[in-house]
């Protein structure tokens, strides 16, 4: 495997940014160094994106929004602008400098967080929160065709869960610094804390992050001149394919209940259960990094497993999906507030499964220069359905139920739609996984 990836070091005279002297970008020691520089890439996009949830109930004390609002600024606010900056962005990736795209994204929405702390209405919040999208929007669809690259396909799947460890960890430092930082310095300061170190990262990309040659870790047919497809051609390609039409319902549903979840479970702590800021940022910070070892698992299980049967790599999130039906029901029905957090454990072990497969599948599933595009794609459904969609409705549900329930609205609003959503995507992945082996031949075709 070390040779074939060494083979595979000359880099494409056609990709901006390929001529960095240096070591070589698909050599092994700079493949592991590339993906950890991505994975912290991706901690500090997640930290900039969680740090709102664990700050709303100060936020709305000062600004004074409904749960709707809330909702709205990290859910349809964010992730309309995200969600379809991702797809010329991420055609711009398939054609231009994956790394150039990251840096500058890191810098926008580095800035647009810190400049969130500035702001003194919903208005204002909205335009900030809108920012911040823009600039995520650049992060994933170029990182995952960079790893794709950098990693051949028995080991992808591994290597995305690795990336996507970003999202425990980010959390859990999102949540830990707006906590603690929020009640010592307010919440504005907090923002900034976290939002203005991301440009020195976005230096750290553009001086030592290098372009792989497209595919070069892949043994499929002959690459095709990139760009001879337009975009709407790579999506009528992944149109046609049953696996990726199921796994990408599966996975948005999966976002619609992680992302709903995520944003309001800290005003469930604070509500029902009476957590300060700081108790409850602890112990939820905790609970996202345990979610880091579920994110391996998901990715890593799924590699081991897959010589014996391709269909692993969707039966593995439907497992997991499965059994988050029954712990969510302890999670958030539970009297007792540690109770509820000792159960969070499998909760945050088998939440995040979903994401190494369901990445890496997409990427196996089209050829080497449509992978930007297809993250684009996978994440425009995703993000638009979960993280558009999510928290809005979780907000919208509470308000719906607060006159019969009050502050206990929060806990049924989450209940049904953690149990409805996860139920629903475990019959996709099972779904996605009859016709997986087939769709997968259909990319050489």
């Amino acid at each position: 495997m070390r040779a074939r990836m060494a083979q595979a070091a000359p880099t494409s005279p056609r990709d901006p940014g390929s001529a960095d002297p240096g070591p070589s970008p698909t050599s092994p020691g700079y493949a592991r160094y590339a993906l950890g520089l991505l994975l912290v890439v991706y901690v500090f996009n997640f930290i900039d994106r969680q740090i709102l949830s664990i700050l709303l109930e100060d936020i709305r004390a000062e600004i004074a929004l409904s749960d709707a609002q809330l909702g709205f600024l990290g859910g349809i606010a964010f992730a309309l602008f995200y969600t379809f900056a991702g797809i010329p962005i991420a055609r711009w990736a398939d054609r231009g400098s994956r790394r150039n795209i990251i840096a500058l994204s890191v810098v926008v929405w580095s800035l647009m967080t810190a400049l969130t702390g500035t702001a003194r209405s919903f208005a204002m919040l909205l335009v900030t929160r809108i920012g911040v999208g823009i600039g995520e929007a650049g992060c994933s669809p170029p990182a995952h065709s960079l790893i794709s690259a950098y990693f051949p396909p028995e080991r992808r799947a591994t290597a995305l869960s690795i990336y996507s460890l970003g999202i425990p960890l980010g959390g859990a430092l999102g949540t830990l610094i707006g906590a603690w930082v929020g009640a010592w310095f307010g919440w504005r300061m907090a923002f900034a804390a976290v939002g203005l170190p991301g440009v020195l990262l976005a230096g750290v990309v553009w001086l030592t992050l290098r372009e792989p040659a497209r595919g070069g870790t892949d043994v499929s047919v002959a690459e095709p001149t990139r760009g001879e497809e337009s975009a709407w051609d790579v999506i009528r390609f992944m149109a046609r394919l049953t696996s990726f039409r199921h796994l990408a319902w599966a996975g948005a549903l999966h976002a619609f209940v992680g992302y709903g979840a995520a944003y309001f479970v800290p005003s469930f702590f604070a509500r029902v259960h009476e957590m300060g800021l700081e108790e409850r940022g602890t112990w939820l910070a905790i609970l996202s990094l345990i979610g880091a070892v579920g994110t391996y698992l998901g990715g890593a299980v799924s590699d081991r497993l897959s010589p014996r049967d391709v269909r692993w790599y969707m039966w593995v999130p439907a497992i997991a999906t499965v059994l988050g039906v029954p712990i969510a029901l302890g999670f958030y029905l539970s009297p007792d507030p540690y109770v509820a957090l000792s159960v969070g454990v499998l909760s945050s072990i088998a939440g995040p499964m979903y994401l190494g497969p369901t990445f890496a599948m997409t990427q196996s599933l089209v050829r080497p220069h449509m992978r930007a595009m297809a993250s684009a794609i996978l994440l425009f459904i995703l993000n638009l359905i979960g993280l558009g969609i999510g928290p809005w409705f979780v907000g919208f549900a509470s308000d719906l139920l607060a006159p019969s329930f009050g502050v206990e609205s929060i806990r049924y609003a989450l209940v049904g739609i953690v149990v409805t959503g996860n139920a629903w995507a475990a019959v996709h992945y099972f779904l996605a996984a009859r016709s997986l082996s087939d769709d997968l031949q259909r990319k050489n075709g």
